[in-house]
């Protein structure tokens, strides 16, 4: 009887080191670290008007920003590692926000063209998506460090998928950077978060934000669009 108990425990311990190592690690960070770059990206085809110096200047604070965070991840400093990824975000806000108002100043002196304006506000209107989805998935339950890959549960937001089960916890499901790209898309488009619930003040706070810049570039757009019938 032992002999045939012994596997089963390895197995178990085996499954029970696993996840505690799951635990540690969090959920895997290269989606944040590729739309991060995306937004510095982004910013290379807008004329300096639109951002706070030069057009690569983004992406430069970036990539300066990412040397310690690696490093901070790699050392397990995952709280120095949350700590700068904040900031950086928070410039990127700023940098959006910034992009978003000079457009508006733009139109309202007349010195751009429509197709021109078009590009820009599609342009800084993505930037506008990028940025809070990577806020979304940074803060929500603690951040990547703390949400575990097959187990989800978060006082920030209440995906579908958790509505099912009455703790909110669900097993084998944790929400993908897709699901929080999904949920700053809708922000950014329908003003609401559609199909998830908001639930801390931090999230909504950030989604008010977001909905704010949206609100901003498209009604850069709509101004010139009564502009063109009008004249």
């Amino acid at each position: 009887m032992q002999h045939h108990d012994k596997p089963a425990v390895e197995s178990l311990a085996r499954k029970a080191e696993h996840e505690v190592l799951h635990a540690v690690q969090g959920v895997p960070r290269w989606p944040g670290t590729i739309a991060l770059l995306a937004i510095g990206l982004i910013y290379l085809f807008l004329p300096e008007e639109y951002t706070f110096g030069p057009r690569w200047l983004p992406l430069a604070i970036i990539a300066v920003f990412l040397v310690p965070i690696f490093i901070s991840r790699w050392r397990g400093y995952h709280l120095m590692a949350h700590a700068t990824t904040r900031v950086l975000l928070v410039l990127m806000t700023l940098a959006v926000a910034f992009s978003a108002v000079s457009l508006l100043v733009q139109i309202s002196a007349g010195r751009i063209k429509p197709l021109l304006l078009l590009s820009y506000a599609s342009l800084i209107w993505i930037a506008n998506i990028v940025t809070f989805a990577i806020w979304y998935w940074s803060v929500d339950g603690g951040g990547p460090a703390h949400r575990h890959p097959g187990r989800h549960c978060s006082s920030d937001f209440l995906f579908p998928q958790q509505q099912q089960d009455d703790d909110g916890i669900v097993e084998g499901w944790s929400p993908g950077f897709i699901d929080y790209l999904f949920l700053a898309f809708n922000t950014s488009t329908a003003f609401s978060p559609t199909d998830t619930l908001v639930l801390s003040r931090r999230a909504k706070v950030l989604m008010m934000s977001q909905s704010l810049i949206s609100l901003v570039v498209v009604a850069v757009l709509l101004a010139r669009a009564i502009n063109t019938i009008g004249s």
